[in-house]
């Protein structure tokens, strides 16, 4: 099937309708949340306590209504307002705050606190002060994971490729360390393998889409003609069954806030 170039990839936004298509049709095609799942259901069996659970940026809830059984509360933070609509549908019991993380206060502390694919919409240098500040509302001992597509995966290494765009959570716990000491041993880096699959190009380069849209807020960034992205997954994506698949795998910064 042929593509016209009908316009720029990779220029979505999480507040756009093309954007919550695109990311429907990523989960679709995806295991990346029955694998996410499966990691988080470990790292909660292996919680003492599970009071409370902060998940920051939660979008459409579908994590957070898998965790919140676990726990007594629940408490997220989400700006979206599109996103706290379809939040509220899935985890009706959660406190939703509409601030964004440098102006909320939830008022908590959290057993486990969650930064799942938020820090692509946060400018490098906030990486650290924003972790810093939601590791303040982490209970010493508990623990906090932020997730992030990996730098080496397939997908990313696209995003690099077409937009100059690069993410790594190793540079994040270089930073955390350097600014606190004791984190240094608190740090560990984990990595959760995932893969996308279509029969189907326009739905395979509308996901490509998705992954460039990380992008889209770093302010040198270029969004590629959608051209140039079709023909980068026909290259790169295509499979030998005449499908498309996509490696994604994710990593993990996994901090257990020291008890001091």
């Amino acid at each position: 099937m042929e593509l016209e170039d009908t316009g720029r990839s990779g220029e979505l936004r999480c507040e756009d309708e093309a954007y919550r298509h695109a990311l429907a049709l990523f989960l679709a095609g995806s295991d990346e949340k029955a694998r996410t799942h499966a990691y988080l259901d470990g790292v909660v069996s292996r919680m003492p306590a599970r009071r409370v659970l902060l998940d920051v940026g939660p979008a459409d809830g579908t994590t957070t209504s898998h965790l919140s059984p676990f726990f007594e509360r629940t408490v997220c933070i989400e700006p979206s307002e599109p996103m706290r609509r379809a939040l509220e549908r899935v985890c009706p019991e959660a406190l939703v705050l509409a601030e964004p993380v440098a102006e909320a206060e939830p008022g908590v502390s959290a057993d486990l606190a969650l930064l799942s694919h938020v820090l692509y919409y946060v400018p490098r240098e906030q990486w650290a002060p924003t972790v810093l500040r939601v590791l303040d509302w982490v209970e010493p001992g508990g623990t906090f994971l932020i997730l992030l597509q990996s730098p080496d995966n397939a997908c990313m290494r696209m995003v690099r490729h077409l937009t100059g765009a690069h993410f790594d959570l190793r540079d994040l716990a270089d930073d955390l360390a350097a600014a606190d000491e004791s984190l240094a041993d608190a740090l560990v880096l984990d990595s959760i393998p995932a893969r996308y699959t279509s029969t189907d190009l326009d739905e395979a380069v509308a996901v490509a889409g998705f992954h460039l849209s990380v992008a889209a807020y770093q302010p040198d960034a270029e969004a590629p003609p959608r051209e140039a992205v079709a023909e980068y997954v026909r290259r790169h994506f295509a499979d030998p069954a005449g499908g498309f698949t996509m490696r994604h795998a994710q990593d993990v910064l996994r901090i257990r806030r020291p008890c001091r």
